[in-house]
């Protein structure tokens, strides 16, 4: 008896304790709490939370104590998901080319690209056109066509002959590092990749881009003055092969007589990161063995800074990213803990996933798509939430990915209150954040914002310009939502809607273009007035309005349309830009993917 009576008062401790622990957390979501999580992800001890810095591990750390306490169970070890990102990439002190017997300079004549394998390296060089052995139907190139190349090194063309097209079939094969893999396993020892004049008359070397892996072999950006040493001895310029390539539209290649040898040294420091991500098990014992995902990412851009994303470049100061994306993340945790408060919320299992990594390029994401410990084939749907604390006066949320499942549509005109909130709905799966890898895996998206505002990706974007009562709003719908995909009688049939991945040459190119007709008369000063925008287009997709005037692009002051296009000129396809716009006599940020 004595015994049992000691049971009986540990478990009345244990509940005391655990009463105790949880007395402030309440089932529904609620302004406190999410003030709570939003202030502390965004204060500026957090130092703006950037990828692989003690901000983005503390995140990680609340994260993943709040989801625990509500009894998820971690999908990984501990919760967490580790991976590694390149932090810096910088070119080593031992570049060298050597051509005709002297070197030739780094950074004016040569380069070598992020994807170089650091080796050294000599032979005879080979000019092989752009590089291409395209054999369609419609479509036929094969510049190695009885061409060896084994242990030689080959120079290439960068892009493509149909450069001035937005669209145009030769586009997939003109990525470079796509043309240094095809050389490689023809046998090449390097590649040299040139731009002809008519691809990019500036002939300007990109910086280093960070995300590529090394492709085996070295691989060096050459200057056309570098490119037409090389052809001296066939008396022929770089330019002249572009041109007669563009226009006749088939091989060129031939041995150069000229041979080089080089080393190239690219060096790449990463730092590490992770995911955190959780389970709440399903309450349907068949069900349960499926999933619906809820995504957010909470890493940000740190203290800003040149190259940081930053819309103030100039400015180094604490981007507590209080929208961007402590909001998105506060409304994950208290939609996990509503979800793990009400069982007959989720048939399917909830796997909650806070990604870092996301402003280097979605990262995190990838990173657990490629690794997601669950077999995707299983996931019903992912909810991604970025940006869902500034609803704005018209009460206007931003839903897309509503393609990507036939029901989709059906279920969100059922669940929201056309009285609260008004849905500005958009098909496409992909877009800027992390619900695009998803898609890109054949999973139906749901991306839910409240949409860009004057303080996107600056230090303004603070928790005290959060706006609680409409994210109220927004969660109420969003638990509706999820509720739904999560006890759907059948798993729904992914659709295709738009592009799995960016269309882009990934390059510098011309023929980048929002899809507008601008005010060529120049009618409005100070700006440029959007007079037609075409359905489908990055403009359209962005938000823009018809009568919307730009003002700046990234940025940089838009005042006219020969400011528009230079503006243009120097963006690439697949680029995320923001483009300030005068709506009336209000200012508004859109978030365009060109």
């Amino acid at each position: 008896m004595k015994v049992l009576r000691n049971v009986v008062i540990a478990i009345l401790v244990l509940s005391t304790i655990s009463f105790s622990k949880d007395k402030n957390k309440q089932p529904e979501v609620t302004v406190g709490e999410l003030k709570k999580h939003i202030s502390y992800l965004a204060s500026d001890g957090l130092k703006g939370r950037r990828t692989g810095t003690e901000g983005d591990s503390l995140a990680a750390e609340y994260i993943r104590t709040e989801l625990r306490e509500m009894g998820f169970v971690p999908l990984h070890s501990n919760g967490f998901q580790r991976f590694r990102v390149t932090d810096k990439i910088i070119y080593g002190p031992a570049n060298s080319l050597i051509l005709n017997g002297a070197a030739l300079k780094p950074d004016s004549d040569f380069a070598p690209f992020a994807f170089s394998q650091n080796d050294s390296f000599k032979g005879e060089i080979v000019f092989a056109g752009y590089g291409f052995d395209i054999n369609e139907d419609s479509l036929q190139w094969k510049d190695y066509l009885g061409m060896n190349v084994k242990g030689k090194v080959v120079m290439v063309l960068r892009a493509d002959p149909e450069i001035e097209k937005t669209m145009s079939p030769y586009m997939k094969y003109s990525k470079d590092r796509d043309k240094v893999l095809q050389a490689k396993d023809l046998g090449a020892v390097a590649v040299l990749l040139v731009s002809g004049k008519i691809f990019d008359p500036e002939d300007k070397f990109e910086p280093l881009a960070k995300g590529d892996q090394s492709v085996g072999i070295p691989a060096f950006r050459i200057s056309r003055k570098t490119a037409n040493t090389i052809l001296e001895s066939k008396n022929c310029q770089i330019e002249d092969l572009e041109k007669k390539l563009n226009e006749q539209r088939k091989p060129g290649s031939f041995t150069t007589g000229t041979s080089i040898s080089g080393h190239s040294d690219v060096i790449q420091t990463t730092i590490p990161t992770r995911n955190v991500a959780m389970v709440l098990p399903g309450t349907d014992k068949l069900l349960k063995n499926e999933y619906v995902v809820l995504g957010a990412h909470f890493d940000h851009l740190g203290m800003g800074g040149p190259g940081s994303g930053s819309r103030v470049p100039d400015t180094v100061a604490v981007h507590g990213g209080a929208d961007d994306n402590a909001s998105g993340v506060g409304m994950m945790i208290e939609l996990a803990e509503k979800l793990a408060a009400n069982p007959k919320s989720h048939k399917r299992s909830i796997v909650v996933v806070a990604f870092s990594g996301e402003e280097m390029g979605l990262l995190g994401s990838k990173q657990f798509v490629e690794n997601a410990g669950i077999d995707l084939g299983k996931v019903n749907a992912m909810v991604n939430m970025d940006m869902v604390g500034r609803l704005n006066e018209n009460s206007m949320l931003q839903i897309g990915g509503v393609g990507t499942a036939e029901s989709f549509k059906t279920i969100l005109t059922a669940a929201n209150d056309t009285s609260i909130l008004k849905l500005s709905l958009s098909d496409e799966g992909y877009g800027p954040s992390d619900h695009a890898a998803f898609y890109g895996k054949n999973i139906p998206v749901l991306f839910i914002s409240s949409g860009a505002h004057l303080d996107y990706h600056t230090p303004a974007d603070t928790e005290d310009k959060i706006n609680y009562d409409g994210m109220i709003k927004i969660a109420n719908l969003s638990f509706r939502i999820i509720s739904d995909l999560a006890n759907a009688d059948a798993k729904f049939v992914f659709k295709e809607a738009g592009p799995k991945e960016v269309v882009s040459r990934g390059m510098r190119r011309k023929g980048v273009t929002l899809g507008i007709m601008p005010d060529f008369a120049g009618n409005v000063k100070n700006g440029l007035r959007a007079d037609v925008i075409t359905p489908g287009r990055p403009a359209a997709i962005g938000g823009m309005k018809k009568g919307d005037i730009i003002t700046s692009i990234n940025g940089k002051p838009v005042n006219n349309i020969q400011d528009y296009m230079f503006r243009m000129g120097q963006l690439k396809h697949g680029e995320t830009i923001h483009v300030e716009v005068l709506r009336g006599v209000k200012k508004e940020v859109l978030i365009i993917q060109l």
